[in-house]
């Protein structure tokens, strides 16, 4: 049996397009958690800052913020840095 160039191209681009298609659908589940877990990261820092706020102190701590930049930047370099911004301005002023 011989296998034409028509026959194996067609087969590759269904190849492709199940691998694709099966990486996107991986995509949007871990979309779907990473939500989730900004969500609760969210309520959490909300429960830090009432804590903070009902003992006195400030609804944001610059120190703290610092670590948490220096952490994502250390682990994805700088585009970790505006991801870090990103969920501190998320995780501010919603008491």
């Amino acid at each position: 049996m011989t296998t034409t160039a028509a026959a194996t191209t067609t087969t590759t681009t269904t190849d492709t397009a199940d691998v694709i298609s099966d990486a996107r659908a991986r995509i949007d589940s871990l979309d779907d958690r990473i939500i989730g877990l900004v969500q609760e990261r969210m309520a959490v820092s909300a429960v830090v800052q009432e804590a903070r706020i009902a003992s006195g102190g400030r609804r944001v701590h610059l120190a703290r913020e610092m670590e948490v930049l220096g952490h994502y930047r250390d682990a994805l370099g700088k585009p970790g840095t505006a991801l870090a911004m990103t969920l501190l301005e998320l995780g501010r002023g919603r008491i």
